[in-house]
């Protein structure tokens, strides 16, 4: 067993609670720009006393309306301003927010209502209304439902209008830090998600390591623009550190204007999961080989690769300043120009993809974390960075790799177990420490390699262990692969399922005169095996993928396949693609 900690900086309170840092924010720095919303097409700044002021009057509402402190109230929304605004109006009246992602199928809404107890719930749209009144027959407990593109903010600020400021005060005055802030339901990779209890002292204890882990990003001034679900703890996480420390935060609900969106706001900061690195990276590729350019990109792409492994070379550091006219201005243009990191997390990021944007100039901080960890528990950070791993513990944590190699946490920011769960409670926090069942190895100066999922090894019939994310990550790094499983459990050799990329697919058709795809095309497959021979360096023969078929169709959330942060879902996709895995080792 090894284990490695890292002390407390600013230890949590008893007294201390998420709303701080609201009215302080407003008290101490009134005219700072908290937040840019879109008001009828325009970024529109939102000061910390103007957030303050909205966070108060929807909070009177909810109290208004007859929520008790304690009482659950679930948030069902894309990513935008209001969902901010609601999680802290929730915690102001004294409740316990419950996300819900607006991807959730009906039956994922009504067990996640059902289990939370919520009472009040708040939805996007029409749609969502409907989704929730659609199973609230089944629910006891849901007495209000307010919808955000209807009044629902105009409503709650009018219906507690009426509500004492003083009263309000007491409200969030009586908040602890060791009361319940959010139940946040994993997304589950297997079986129904269960809720993860988190604290106002789970959620700060993460905030504060946030900001000492990348001071130079979470300050007055800097900005960030957040476009993955802040369902996602991830997300949300970092998101609460920019209003801790008054970072201008914007928010995006469609990805499909990324691009523009990033161009008009030019955030100092963005935070994704790898899937959006992967698809920069492969589109910008994709459009150089399409302009006849594609040598060029090639040769700047080995540059900024040899230029992060070799920081000191003079060599290369020349032929870097040529490749930065040609090739990465543009790439840090396309985040928006200001651009001067980025953070990763929810999956593992190759280490090529890694070295690649830090040698373009913007690096890319991989962490590592869970929903029961408040999103990370380690990071590479401009101080400490080391490629191929998730950094070290931030500020607080305790790591242990225990002789089987499973990951263990403790900390702060850690759980203390899921809600109505005692039996899952007792098994993943047998002792106070933290079973992730994810696996790992831990070095000397503290940083954490993961190499694996306790429950994902393959087992081939010959006996051999083989940790699939190694060979499905560096398959995914070809522009023409969407995603990638591995699969061989009691079979004779491994295997892959691949899928194509949309966006990728339209250049390569034309280029070799093709009007659609054949999964069985020579150059295709040629191209894809170029992908898997690559893959297969990293591990030994036993371990490399003999065999690989291209699928009709991509892996997507709404066939099941696919958590909301896009993790595999291995015994759905077994199960629905049983037929091309049968002909793999039967033909």
């Amino acid at each position: 067993m090894r284990e490695f900690s890292v002390p407390v900086s600013a230890p949590v309170t008893e007294v201390e609670n998420l709303t701080d840092m609201v009215w302080a924010n407003a008290r101490l720095s009134p005219a700072a720009v908290a937040f840019r919303r879109r008001v009828d097409g325009v970024w529109t700044a939102v000061t910390t006393r103007d957030f303050a002021a909205h966070v108060r009057a929807v909070a009177k509402g909810l109290v208004a309306s007859g929520l008790e402190p304690g009482d659950r109230v679930a948030l069902l929304s894309r990513t935008r301003y209001e969902w901010t605004l609601l999680d802290f109006a929730i915690w102001a009246a004294g409740c316990v927010t419950v996300p819900v992602y607006e991807t959730s199928s009906a039956e994922q809404v009504a067990w996640i209502l059902s289990d939370s107890g919520a009472r009040g719930v708040v939805v996007e749209t029409a749609a969502h209304r409907a989704v929730v009144e659609g199973v609230v027959d089944r629910l006891g407990a849901v007495e209000r439902i307010w919808q955000l593109d209807g009044s629902a903010v105009d409503e709650l600020s009018a219906l507690g209008a009426s509500v004492d400021d003083d009263a309000l005060a007491a409200r969030h005055r009586a908040v602890r830090a060791s009361d319940v802030a959010s139940l946040v339901y994993t997304s589950g990779t297997t079986g129904r998600p269960k809720g993860v209890v988190l604290t106002h002292r789970n959620l700060l204890a993460e905030v504060r390591a946030d900001h000492v882990a990348f001071p130079e990003l979470m300050r007055e001034g800097n900005a960030m623009l957040v476009f993955l679900p802040l369902a996602h703890v991830f997300a949300r996480a970092i998101a609460l550190c920019c209003v801790y420390t008054r970072t201008t935060l914007g928010h995006l609900p469609d990805v499909r204007t990324l691009t523009d969106d990033l161009a008009e706001f030019r955030p100092t900061f963005v935070v994704a999961v790898p899937r959006v690195f992967e698809k920069v990276y492969a589109s910008a590729r994709q459009r150089a080989h399409a302009s006849g350019l594609g040598p060029v990109f090639d040769l700047a792409e080995s540059v900024a690769v040899r230029s992060s492994e070799s920081p000191g070379s003079l060599v290369l550091a020349a032929q870097r300043a040529v490749a930065d006219l040609l090739v990465y201005g543009r790439l840090r243009a396309a985040f928006g120009g200001r651009c001067v990191a980025a953070i990763s997390g929810s999956a593992p990021l190759g280490a090529r993809l890694a070295h690649f944007f830090r040698g373009v100039g913007i690096p890319v901080y991989e962490g590592y974390g869970l929903t029961e960890t408040a999103a990370a528990v380690c990071v590479n950070t401009a101080g400490h960075f080391r490629v191929g791993t998730v950094g070290r513990p931030v500020a607080g944590v305790a790591i242990r790799v225990l002789d089987d190699g499973e990951v263990a946490l403790r900390g702060d920011m850690v759980s203390s177990g899921y809600w109505n769960n005692p039996s899952a409670t007792e098994e993943t926090f047998p002792d106070g420490w933290l079973r992730t069942g994810d696996l790992g190895e831990l070095d000397d100066d503290g940083y954490l390699r993961i190499t694996g999922r306790k429950k994902e090894i393959i087992v081939t019939a010959g006996g051999k262990n083989v940790a699939p994310a190694v060979l499905e990550d560096a398959v995914r790094r070809h522009p023409l692969v969407s995603q990638c499983m591995v699969v061989g459990d009691r079979q004779p050799f491994i295997a892959a399922l691949v899928t194509l990329d949309a966006d990728a697919l339209p250049d390569w058709l034309a280029r070799h005169g093709l009007a659609s795809v054949d999964p069985d095309d020579p150059d295709l497959r040629a191209d894809l095996q170029s992908a898997v021979d690559e893959a297969n360096l990293q591990v030994s023969r036993a371990e490399a993928i003999r065999e690989f078929v291209v699928l009709p169709r991509d892996f997507t959330e709404e066939s099941g396949e696919l958590t909301p942060s896009l993790k595999l879902r291995r015994d759905a996709i077994l199960k629905s693609h049983a037929t091309e895995v049968a002909a793999i080792y039967h033909p």
